[in-house]
């Protein structure tokens, strides 16, 4: 196949939502329609001992949440598709903002009874700033849940996005029979003595078929009700429109049962774009350009435990990919081979000899990369929208034993590089503060440092309300900001300058009587 091709048959998206709407189940389901996975596993369950496949991190599976963003790519009818399966927990929403950059759609799944939710409202002002197309799956119909029209209702006033029913529900809870599939027109049932595999029968009727009866009564009536009132009330649907982000697809099922995930997958490959132009600073990139761009939007340490490998995510935006080429790191302008680039299926790796746009690699990092990265064929070029946000939390990390200090330190070095927290530096005693945008990663980081490097760490509570890079080209007034705020001053990861104001009144003032001193609360600046 030539680039044009592949380019074409290749679909990669996020699977966003709320914590517990079933985002890791639905991401499941789709892997074992698709023929990637044999057995489905379960978040938490007692009777399924076969854990999700995204869910690959040990405190993942003891949480039963996610606690970071997993790939995983397979084939499904000639498409080529890459699934980004992110944490839903907002302590680790800076690690799914990023994820967000690289994606070209996204899934939004929605809990039948709660409807839409904080994180979900979050989520979707980041889609919308991008203009990313946006689907909905409204989850968990098999228990009792709000009317499909009211859900409807809610999804436009809450995420402010018009929304066309492209699959509807018989029913609800207990009586719960299934989907109809708008877009195929076509009743699509599909019965499964086991959950966890995708063998079962499978039937598909016509509406205005009598034998419908048999497998939906007394629900018929009903439905053709239902249908009538989306054809009267929602517009058609219109691809274009889907395209730009201004009318998202709404889809109805419960991923546990396997009802409407196959409905979704098959309209998602017709109408999900495939890879579209990225932007840097210096120019737009087209994926049809014939020489590789790509930039780094996650790092992971310890993917695989044994080798205690980092991995750095390359999303490929225009070119081919090959193996042992070199390419131009733009930040350290170092020309660079990969011997062993990798495709992901969540911790599981393959090497690969090419990619293509869309799709993301493993690359095997010694401690080079940083999130943000861009390499090319040896153009100059800077990706933008890949930010570290100011963290909200902090604590002094102090070393629990003096024996394992080395370990500590590469583990705090390597941890940080991942994004899931910064490090601070004070200027005026030397100590290490780290800054978090949730809670829950403080517990995420003493946990892998003490299991994945055999160090341990303890908190010490530190004043500070937030934490902002400064710089200025006054450099008198920079001096004397230094001189006057010494005590809150410290250094990031890569030596910026940071003020620690220890209120929101000190934040004030200072931005108030250093007019001239520039203060960032993203490190993209």
């Amino acid at each position: 196949m030539d680039l044009k091709q592949e380019i074409q048959r290749r679909r990669t998206f996020a699977i966003i939502s709320h914590p517990d709407a079933g985002k890791t189940t639905l991401t499941e389901k789709l892997l074992l329609f698709g023929g990637a996975i044999h057995v489905a596993g379960a978040v938490k369950s007692n009777k399924i001992k076969r854990g999700a496949t995204s869910d690959f991190m040990e405190i993942e599976r003891q949480r039963g949440i996610s606690v970071a963003t997993s790939v995983m790519g397979f084939e499904y009818k000639d498409v080529k598709i890459n699934i980004l399966d992110t944490p839903g927990h907002e302590d680790f929403a800076e690690d799914t903002y990023r994820t967000l950059t690289a994606v070209d759609s996204v899934i939004i799944v929605i809990d039948g009874a709660k409807g839409v939710e904080t994180q979900t409202r979050k989520l979707m002002e980041v889609c919308r700033m991008r203009n990313t197309p946006v689907m909905v799956f409204i989850n968990k119909l098999d228990r009792p849940s709000k009317d499909p029209f009211d859900l409807l209702d809610e999804i436009e006033k809450e995420l402010k996005i018009k929304v066309r029913p492209l699959a509807w529900p018989i029913s609800t809870g207990p009586t719960f029979k299934g989907v109809y599939d708008l877009y195929g027109d076509r009743l699509s049932l599909f019965f499964a003595q086991d959950k966890q595999t995708a063998e079962g029968e499978q039937i598909d009727i016509r509406l205005n078929d009598p034998a419908i009866d048999k497998y939906i009564a007394p629900f018929t009536q009903q439905l053709r009700d239902d249908l009538e009132l989306v054809e009267g009330v929602y517009p058609p649907f219109d691809l274009e429109r889907y395209r730009k982000g201004e009318i998202a697809p709404v889809f109805f099922g419960s991923a546990l049962n396997n009802f409407g995930v196959r409905e979704l997958l098959d309209c998602f490959i017709r109408i999900a774009p495939s890879p579209g132009p990225s932007h840097t600073v210096q120019r737009d990139i087209d994926p049809y350009e014939t020489k590789l761009t790509g930039f780094v939007f996650k790092i992971h340490a310890n993917m695989d435990p044994n080798h205690r490998d980092r991995i750095a995510f390359l999303k490929i935006c225009s070119g081919r990919f090959e193996r042992n080429k070199p390419y131009l790191h733009v930040r350290s302008g170092k020309s660079i081979k990969f011997a062993a680039p990798t495709a992901f299926m969540a911790e599981k790796k393959s090497v690969i000899d090419e990619a293509f746009p869309g799709d993301i690699v493993g690359l095997h990092d010694t401690g080079n990369f940083k999130i943000g990265d861009t390499f090319t064929e040896g153009e100059q070029l800077q990706f933008v929208g890949i930010p570290s946000f100011s963290p909200e939390l902090f604590r002094y990390i102090e070393n629990g034993d003096p024996m394992k200090f080395k370990q500590l330190a590469k583990g705090i070095d390597q941890l940080m590089d991942e994004g899931v927290a910064q490090l601070f530096t004070s200027r005026l005693n030397g100590r290490k503060i780290i800054g978090t945008v949730g809670a829950l990663q403080f517990e995420v980081i003493q946990y892998r440092l003490e299991h994945e490097y055999g160090a341990i760490c303890r908190y010490e509570p530190v004043q500070v309300y937030k934490a902002c890079w400064v710089e200025s080209d006054n450099t008198a007034q920079m001096d004397d900001f230094r001189k006057r705020k010494f005590n809150n001053m410290a250094l990031d990861k890569h030596g910026r300058e940071v003020f620690l104001a220890d209120t929101s009144y000190a934040l004030a003032l200072a931005q108030e009587k250093f007019p001239d001193i520039r203060f960032h609360f993203t490190s993209e600046f």
